[in-house]
């Protein structure tokens, strides 16, 4: 009775799992249908591109390709650099002693610090847009990238803390007293036995915050002109008075997808371990 009781659980368990690998693979295939088409448009003439319906048999062509990188993107792409990583390092370093102030060796009402942080993220951009600005004209930081990088790393310095306030809170104290005890002071102690640990978390929240400075576009859609005009103010310039060129436009798309793509690839171990290492007790 209780073998036929095994069996018939077994069967139940393994047609669940068929059903959620199924609906898995449903949501998976719909996330990644928009970037395919995007990508498949891409290779297309203007005038295939704009059929409706599509064509999926057009020939494939350079042509989007060829002439967004006749537009000169590379300033706009080197500024995006240069404002995501710069802004992320600056996050790392400043929410890595706060995120250890706030777990390892708590500071008084740290519930409280916790909240302020995220108190900060829920004022709505466009309230902040407008004293920025004018901030920056009175100071004359319009179109410097600086001012990019300053804002970035306001914006994701209290998410930083947060996640890695969730992973240092795993470290084990035995640990740090072992490294108090063989005469390692602060600095020592989290440069060489506390970063070592939660290297996972660290390249986390360092990639999300790059996505986060990459995808930005309203501050610097605004704050920016032609000196410091990142790439998704780039991509903007596509959509003009003349009409929409959807194959230039797709083509662009991809190539400034492909940094965060490639991070994201690059990073995807550490990034899986990161956000369940805070997650499992």
């Amino acid at each position: 009775m209780s073998g036929q009781v095994a069996i018939v659980t077994g069967k139940k368990s393994r047609g669940g799992g068929f059903f959620l690998g199924g609906l898995a693979w449903i949501v998976g295939i719909l996330f990644v249908l928009p970037v395919l088409w995007m990508l498949l448009t891409s290779f297309h003439s203007e005038e295939d591109a704009a059929k409706n319906p599509p064509d999926l048999g057009a020939p494939l062509t350079l042509d989007g390709y060829k002439s967004f990188f006749d537009t000169g993107p590379w300033p706009s792409i080197a500024n995006s650099l240069t404002a995501s990583i710069l802004s992320t390092v600056l996050v790392i370093l400043l929410a890595f002693p706060a995120a250890y102030a706030l777990s390892i060796r708590p500071v008084k009402k740290w519930t409280d610090v916790l909240f302020f942080f995220l108190s900060t993220k829920m004022l709505p951009v466009v309230a902040g847009l407008l004293p920025i600005y004018l901030f920056a004209q009175s100071v004359g930081f319009l179109d410097n990238i600086w001012l990019l990088i300053i804002l970035y790393t306001s914006m994701n310095l209290p998410i930083a803390v947060w996640m890695l306030r969730s992973f240092l809170s795993e470290v084990p104290v035995e640990i740090l007293e072992a490294a108090s005890v063989d005469g390692a002071n602060l600095p020592r102690t989290l440069r060489s036995v506390v970063a070592p640990i939660v290297t996972p978390g660290i390249a986390s929240a360092a990639l999300i915050c790059f996505i986060f400075s990459w995808n930005e576009l309203l501050f610097a859609r605004v704050l920016t002109g032609t000196v410091a005009q990142t790439a998704p103010v780039f991509l903007t310039g596509f959509v003009t008075s003349q009409g929409l060129f959807l194959a230039k436009v797709c083509a662009a798309s991809i190539v400034v997808s492909l940094p965060v793509l490639i991070a994201g690839f690059a990073a995807q171990d550490k990034l899986v371990q990161g956000l369940s290492l805070g997650a499992v007790k």
